[in-house]
């Protein structure tokens, strides 16, 4: 990616974190950019590719963020565990990523099959830890999306609510929170070896 272009999507990250879609302007982001208007026209057609490339951007930069430290030779809990913890640090830090992406999510036209396959791929190595759990016996026999939804996503609500004041979790509580959450997803047996 140019360092114009890279330059363009972080100014547009900043802006839409701190003002929102409804306040987004181009002329603000080329001066936030420090770049001429027409400058952005050569990277992006509209404010909607914009925004179609700034939520991958936003999208891989969390993803990065979720599956920082995890590798193949950890055990799947210790997998799901980081990812989890990761989710939390993710969206409790309220960093322009976590805010962004709430706000992409937020946004029912931009739920697209194209944007879904997106993210699917981003996020492969969590689909693919699901899978494999499912295969092997350790996770439940449910869909890789709805064993994340009922083990990583209480991380994000939980986080989100943290950061708004509405609940105070301490850090034995969290632990419980991850607890619960495997509990949820886990059929507690480990799972046979391969010959």
């Amino acid at each position: 990616m140019s360092d114009k272009k890279t330059q363009i999507l972080e100014a547009t990250e900043r802006l839409l974190a701190e003002h929102g879609f409804d306040r987004l302007s181009m002329q603000m982001v080329a001066k936030e950019a420090g770049v001429a208007a027409g400058t952005i026209y050569r990277y992006f057609s509209d404010k909607n590719d914009l925004l179609a490339q700034l939520r991958h951007h936003v999208m891989s930069q969390c993803a990065k963020k979720i599956l920082h430290g995890l590798t193949d030779n950890m055990s799947m809990k210790q997998q799901f565990v980081t990812a989890w913890r990761n989710a939390w640090q993710l969206t409790i830090s309220r960093d322009g990523h976590a805010i962004n992406r709430e706000q992409f999510d937020s946004l029912p036209y931009q739920n697209s099959s194209e944007q879904r396959t997106m993210e699917k791929a981003l996020f492969a190595p969590i689909h693919n830890l699901f899978q494999a759990g499912v295969a092997n016996g350790t996770f439940k026999p449910l869909p890789s999306d709805v064993l994340s939804g009922i083990g990583l996503e209480p991380a994000i609500c939980l986080a989100r609510k943290q950061a708004r004041g509405v609940i105070n979790l301490n850090a034995s509580a969290i632990d419980d929170a991850v607890e619960a959450c495997w509990d949820a997803i886990s059929l507690h047996k480990e799972p046979e070896k391969s010959q």
